[in-house]
Protein backbone atom coordinates (compact mmCIF):
# COMPACT_ATOMS: atom_id res chain seq x y z
CA UNK A 1 0.00 0.00 0.00
CA UNK A 2 0.92 3.27 -1.03
CA UNK A 3 1.06 6.10 1.09
CA UNK A 4 -1.30 8.05 -0.50
CA UNK A 5 -3.91 4.93 0.08
CA UNK A 6 -2.97 4.97 3.91
CA UNK A 7 -3.55 8.85 3.57
CA UNK A 8 -6.87 7.96 1.89
CA UNK A 9 -7.95 5.49 4.10
CA UNK A 10 -7.25 7.82 6.79
CA UNK A 11 -9.52 10.02 5.37
CA UNK A 12 -11.91 7.69 4.63
CA UNK A 13 -12.31 6.05 7.73
CA UNK A 14 -12.56 9.42 9.22
CA UNK A 15 -15.73 10.04 7.42
CA UNK A 16 -17.04 6.47 7.25
CA UNK A 17 -16.70 6.71 11.15
CA UNK A 18 -18.21 9.89 11.68
CA UNK A 19 -21.23 9.03 9.46
CA UNK A 20 -21.54 6.24 11.80
CA UNK A 21 -21.39 7.82 14.93
CA UNK A 22 -24.25 10.08 13.44
CA UNK A 23 -26.41 7.30 12.81
CA UNK A 24 -26.11 5.92 16.42
CA UNK A 25 -28.64 7.63 18.92
CA UNK A 26 -27.67 8.98 21.75
CA UNK A 27 -24.73 10.46 23.38
CA UNK A 28 -21.63 8.86 22.54
CA UNK A 29 -18.31 9.66 24.89
CA UNK A 30 -15.33 7.98 22.58
CA UNK A 31 -12.15 9.94 21.30
CA UNK A 32 -11.82 10.65 17.89
CA UNK A 33 -9.08 8.34 17.35
CA UNK A 34 -11.50 5.52 17.90
CA UNK A 35 -13.66 6.56 15.50
CA UNK A 36 -11.46 6.75 12.98
CA UNK A 37 -10.08 3.42 13.89
CA UNK A 38 -13.58 2.19 13.84
CA UNK A 39 -14.72 3.51 10.48
CA UNK A 40 -11.19 2.17 8.90
CA UNK A 41 -12.08 -0.89 10.32
CA UNK A 42 -15.67 -0.16 8.53
CA UNK A 43 -14.41 1.18 5.26
CA UNK A 44 -11.99 -2.23 4.94
CA UNK A 45 -14.47 -4.91 5.82
CA UNK A 46 -17.39 -3.08 3.98
CA UNK A 47 -15.07 -3.23 0.62
CA UNK A 48 -14.73 -6.62 1.24
CA UNK A 49 -18.25 -7.60 1.92
CA UNK A 50 -19.62 -4.69 -0.73
CA UNK A 51 -16.83 -6.37 -3.86
CA UNK A 52 -17.52 -10.72 -2.68
CA UNK A 53 -21.45 -9.69 -2.87
CA UNK A 54 -20.77 -7.70 -6.52
CA UNK A 55 -22.24 -4.57 -5.03
CA UNK A 56 -18.62 -2.67 -5.94
CA UNK A 57 -18.99 -1.26 -9.04
CA UNK A 58 -14.74 -0.30 -8.89
CA UNK A 59 -16.65 3.84 -9.64
CA UNK A 60 -15.18 6.36 -7.23
CA UNK A 61 -18.54 7.03 -5.46
CA UNK A 62 -20.47 3.72 -4.94
CA UNK A 63 -22.81 4.01 -2.84
CA UNK A 64 -24.19 -0.09 -2.20
CA UNK A 65 -20.60 -0.16 -0.75
CA UNK A 66 -20.31 3.06 1.47
CA UNK A 67 -24.29 2.51 2.85
CA UNK A 68 -22.59 -1.38 4.02
CA UNK A 69 -19.51 0.94 5.23
CA UNK A 70 -21.55 3.35 7.49
CA UNK A 71 -23.98 0.01 9.04
CA UNK A 72 -20.83 -1.50 10.04
CA UNK A 73 -19.14 1.68 11.71
CA UNK A 74 -22.70 2.45 13.33
CA UNK A 75 -22.81 -1.27 15.20
CA UNK A 76 -19.41 -0.81 16.66
CA UNK A 77 -19.78 2.75 17.02
CA UNK A 78 -23.10 1.69 18.97
CA UNK A 79 -21.65 -1.64 20.88
CA UNK A 80 -18.31 -0.03 21.69
CA UNK A 81 -20.01 2.93 23.01
CA UNK A 82 -22.44 0.50 24.80
CA UNK A 83 -19.45 -1.64 26.10
CA UNK A 84 -17.79 1.77 27.38
CA UNK A 85 -21.13 3.22 29.22
CA UNK A 86 -21.08 -0.42 31.21
CA UNK A 87 -17.44 -0.60 31.93
CA UNK A 88 -17.98 3.42 33.76
CA UNK A 89 -19.31 1.54 36.42
CA UNK A 90 -22.84 4.18 37.25
CA UNK A 91 -24.66 3.52 40.26
CA UNK A 92 -28.15 4.57 40.78
CA UNK A 93 -29.43 5.25 44.74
Amino acid sequence: MTVTGIITALIVGLIVGALGRLVVPGRQNMPIWLHMLIGVGAALLGTVIARSTGLATGSALNLGELLIQVLLAAVAVALVAGVGGRRRGVTHR
